[in-house]
C-alpha cells in the first residue's frame, strides 16, 4: 500500500505527550505515537517531525509568570528537544532509524539542522525530528513547523491533536460546534479559528502548503491520513 503523499511533515503538541498525566510524558502515549509513526514509514513516506513543548514549559504562559519573553520562549524551545529525544528513544525501540536535529547547534545532543540536512535523512529512510523551534523566540511550533515542511518539500503537514478536526467553536467547550471537512486558509482567518497562529497559516497559504488537522490519539488515524481516507479536516 501507498500514500498519496511521498513526504510528510507531522507537528505534534507537546500536551499530546502527557497523555493522562497532568505533566510530563506519558510513555504509554509516546509508544503509540511511535507505533503509527513507524506504520507509515513502513509503507515509504518519508516523514519529519516537530514536535511543541507544552507539557514541560510552555513559554507565553511563562511570560505571564514573570519570565522574560525571550528566556521564556527559549525554555520552551528546550522543552521540545526533550520530547525530541524522547521520541527518538521510542523509535529506537522499535527498530526505526531517526535522528534529531536542533534548531542552535547542541552537539552532541542532536545535528545542527540544515534543509539539505534533514532531506538527506528523508531520502535514507530516517525520521527525521527537528527540534528547537525555530530557534528564535516570539515563533510558535506551529511557524517552525509551517518553515520547516516548506523547507523539506512536504507535500502535506500533518497537524495530530487531541481533537479530530477543525470546528466553528472548541467542541471541547461548545456542544453545537460543528466540523469542517475542509476550509480555506483565508476561511480559517476570517471566522478567527484558532487552527494555527497567523504567522502560521499565512506562511502555509504562500507556500500552497495544504494542512490536515485530525486525532492522532486514534490508533490508526494517521495511516488513514496518508492512504487518503476522509479523516480529520483539510485546510487548503
Amino acid at each position: 500500500m501507498v500514500g498519496q503523499y511521498k513526504r510528510i511533515l507531522l507537528k505534534l503538541s507537546g500536551e499530546s505527550l502527557m497523555g493522562k498525566k497532568q505533566y510530563g510524558i506519558d510513555e504509554v502515549r509516546l509508544q503509540a505515537y511511535a507505533e503509527q509513526i513507524k506504520e507509515v514509514a513502513d509503507m515509504g513516506i518519508e516523514i519529519a517531525i516537530v514536535i511543541g513543548g507544552g507539557n514541560i514549559f510552555r513559554g507565553l504562559s511563562g511570560t505571564s509568570q514573570g519570565f522574560d519573553r525571550v528566556k521564556g520562549d527559549q525554555m520552551g524551545m528546550l522543552a521540545t528537544i526533550i520530547n525530541s529525544l524522547a521520541l527518538n528513544s521510542a523509535f529506537d525501540t522499535l527498530g526505526q532509524p531517526s535522528r534529531v536535529y536542533t534548531a542552535t547547534a547542541m552537539h552532541p545532543i542532536g545535528e545542527h539542522y540544515s534543509p539539505a540536512r534533514a532531506i538527506e535523512s528523508l531520502r535514507k529512510g530516517e525520521i527525521a525530528i527537528i527540534s528547537g523551534g525555530t530557534g528564535n523566540p516570539f515563533f510558535t511550533t506551529d511557524t517552525a513547523s509551517a518553515l520547516r515542511g516548506v523547507e523539506v518539500g512536504a507535500d502535506v503537514m500533518l497537524k495530530g491533536t487531541r481533537v479530530d478536526g477543525v470546528y466553528t467553536a472548541d467542541p471541547e467547550k461548545d456542544p453545537t460546534a460543528t466540523k469542517f471537512d475542509k476550509i480555506s486558509y483565508d476561511e480559517v482567518y476570517t471566522r478567527g479559528l484558532k487552527v494555527m497562529d497567523l504567522t502560521a497559516t499565512t506562511l502555509c497559504k504562500e507556500n500552497h502548503l495544504p494542512i490536515i488537522v485530525f486525532d492522532m490519539d486514534t490508533a490508526g488515524n494517521l495511516k488513514k491520513v496518508v492512504t487518503g481516507e476522509n479523516v480529520g479536516t483539510l485546510v487548503y
